[in-house]
């Protein structure tokens, strides 16, 4: 079966769905906010013309999302899948941010489940690609049960090369972690 990566998923907190070009002015609105990015790699990425750039990227990558704050209907971010390698059964969960008003309120967390969840419907192993010096991000992945499994220079969107670390879970990891939090 091969790997669907613009799902329709919903839990309690979020909905996420397909990306769509009609979205550029809403989820810019969110992006602008320039401590989103305070810890990114792209600093700049609350710029418009650096956000285009990024937002063209997302849409390029047919597995971009937006994401939806559940109990009203506020779209307050995106996330996508990328790299996905069908011979190696493993795909990558990035490019997330969410609004602010949004943090250490477990919206990141569902929307990593949700995404997660459908990624094992297909894959063994899931990664993610955090900036080194994003300690936010970094220990969300702790949180959430990534392993860190290494470093590498990534360039997003054109950009230059920046230093990022590599988190991983597995698929019965995640399955175990499931059974034991419940």
């Amino acid at each position: 079966m091969p790997f669907d990566l613009q799902p329709h998923l919903q839990n309690e907190l979020v909905k996420i769905e397909p990306l769509e070009s009609g979205d550029f002015d809403v989820l810019y609105a969110v992006a602008a906010d320039p401590l989103i990015w305070e810890q990114h790699p792209s600093k700049d990425r609350y710029q418009r013309p650096v956000f285009e750039n990024f937002f063209k990227g997302a849409m390029e990558s047919g597995g971009a999302f937006r994401v939806i704050d559940n109990t009203n209907g506020e779209l307050i971010g995106s996330s996508r899948y990328s790299d996905y390698i069908e011979a190696q059964h493993q795909i990558s969960i990035g490019y997330t941010f969410i609004a602010r008003s949004r943090w250490a309120r477990h919206y990141n967390r569902a929307l990593k489940t949700l995404m997660l969840d459908h990624a094992f419907r297909y894959v063994d192993r899931v990664t993610f690609k955090v900036g080194i010096h994003n300690w936010r991000s970094r220990k969300a992945m702790e949180k959430l049960g990534g392993v860190y499994i290494g470093e590498e220079s990534v360039s997003y969107s054109g950009e230059p090369s920046h230093p990022n670390v590599i988190f991983k879970i597995d698929a019965a990891d995640w399955a175990g972690r499931a059974r034991t939090s419940s």
